[in-house]
């Protein structure tokens, strides 16, 4: 049972400002017929998600967003970032981030992966948001219509790999340079810095992932994530520049996801070199 329209619309204007308020009036919705779009999310609940990640966004995390111009204005698109941190802030950060800086504003899709959609009330309230199970006709429709998804090409062994491996690039999946192809989208390569250092695990436990479906779940030191201070990088767009049925060509695919893997490698190694200090 997820919190109704309502009140969801009415909790997000208690914790949004005006001009938060305002940006939102010009959001692209595709409505269904019923209030909702055909996966569910609907505008209350983006309003929401925009009032309840203010405070971490703003006073937590900090987040500094660099190179947002990148981010295209219309159209279809593929973020392709790197994944950490144990739970999903980064994206819930990388969400808010987009929401902020696309003018007008736009959702960004996240692509969860099998199980999300199917736990007890996150699943539905991801949804509402603008989350989408990640079947291969959920993403061909979304893109069809214009919109933008957030893809996280390491999977599980991103958010699983130990803390000595931090910013370690896990061997990328080909699904997204698969679908750029195919239908002519580029891809925004994405690197986020802080996330790796949030929630230092002691193991992943391959026992307690089984019950979810995944590899492993991954058993944080601490209760609650540091207040490290994010920083979100966005290269400028690449564009594959292949003909369709090249799709099915699993050596083109391969050599188009290690390119965006090479180009969120370098954000990533830019990012690092300009941080200060894990929190500042």
């Amino acid at each position: 049972m997820a919190v109704p329209s309502f009140l969801a619309e009415y909790i997000g204007s208690l914790l949004t400002t005006d001009a938060q308020k305002n940006r939102l009036e010009g959001l692209h919705f595709r409505d269904a017929g019923h209030g909702y779009d055909p996966f569910g999310l609907h505008p209350a609940f983006v309003h929401l998600g925009l009032g309840i990640t203010r405070l971490p966004y703003e006073k937590y995390f900090r987040v500094q967003s660099h190179g947002h111009e990148h981010l295209p204005a219309e159209g279809a698109a593929i973020l392709a970032s790197n994944h950490s941190g144990n739970l999903p802030f980064d994206g819930m950060m990388l969400w808010t981030d987009v929401l902020r800086y696309t003018q007008p504003a736009r959702i960004v899709r996240g692509i969860a992966d099998h199980f999300v959609p199917a736990l007890p009330f996150i699943g539905t309230t991801f949804a509402r948001g603008g989350m989408v199970g990640g079947s291969r006709g959920n993403v061909r429709s979304l893109l069809e219509s214009g919109e933008m998804l957030m893809i996280f090409p390491e999977g599980t062994p991103g958010i699983i790999k130990p803390f000595s491996k931090r910013y370690q690039l896990q061997k990328f999946r080909v699904g997204h340079a698969e679908l750029a192809i195919r239908h002519q989208v580029p891809i925004v390569p994405v690197g986020i810095i802080g996330a790796e250092e949030q929630l230092p695990s002691l193991f992943s436990s391959r026992r307690i992932g089984k019950m979810f479906g995944i590899e492993a779940v991954p058993i944080p030191i601490i209760p609650i994530p540091l207040p490290v201070r994010y920083h979100i990088y966005y290269g400028e767009p690449i564009h594959l520049n292949h003909r369709k049925e090249q799709a099915d060509d699993p050596v083109i695919v391969q050599a188009a996801a290690k390119r965006v893997q090479n180009a969120v490698h370098e954000l990533i190694q830019r990012g690092l070199k300009q941080r200060k200090g894990i929190f500042r």
